[in-house]
């Protein structure tokens, strides 16, 4: 039995199609290494929530120049594709917010590491975009 915590909203297909749309497309950037059209797919500014080594949590704010220098420096310049698979759990407050758990594997230069996280996305103009990234392990970066 899967539960679905009950947000008053009940998603529509095209709503799950338009989400999973926006992550194909995302992960295809991403696989590219092509920061700027990643930063294409945000609002700015972007929250980003995470723990540091200490286990403290952290947050900050990132404008778009601060992104792509940063996922340009941990994404690296390597000529080999990244590739993602990832099971991905949304859950819809409303027609234009929803909150999306990742469970992936990514692999990078032959080396593979599973990442759990959590995205809040909003649409505008029937558009969505990521606005928080939340992930554990990234605090002292932040």
């Amino acid at each position: 039995m899967t539960f679905l915590p009950d947000t008053g909203y009940l998603p529509t297909a095209e709503d799950r199609a338009s989400l999973d749309a926006w992550f194909a497309e995302y992960d295809a950037q991403s696989a590219k290494r092509d920061v700027q059209s990643m930063a294409d797919l945000a609002m700015f500014p972007l929250n980003l929530v995470s723990d540091d080594a200490a286990g403290n949590g952290r947050a900050a704010q990132w404008d778009r120049e601060q992104y792509i220098a940063t996922m340009t420096q941990v994404m690296g310049d390597g000529s080999e594709g990244i590739t993602f698979e990832s099971t991905r759990t949304p859950v819809f407050l409303s027609p234009a917010l929803a909150v999306v758990f990742s469970d992936s594997t990514m692999t990078m230069d032959g080396q593979s590491r599973q990442l759990r996280y959590a995205d809040i996305l909003v649409r505008r103009d029937g558009t969505w975009a990521f606005q928080t990234m939340i992930q554990g392990g990234w605090g002292d970066n932040l």
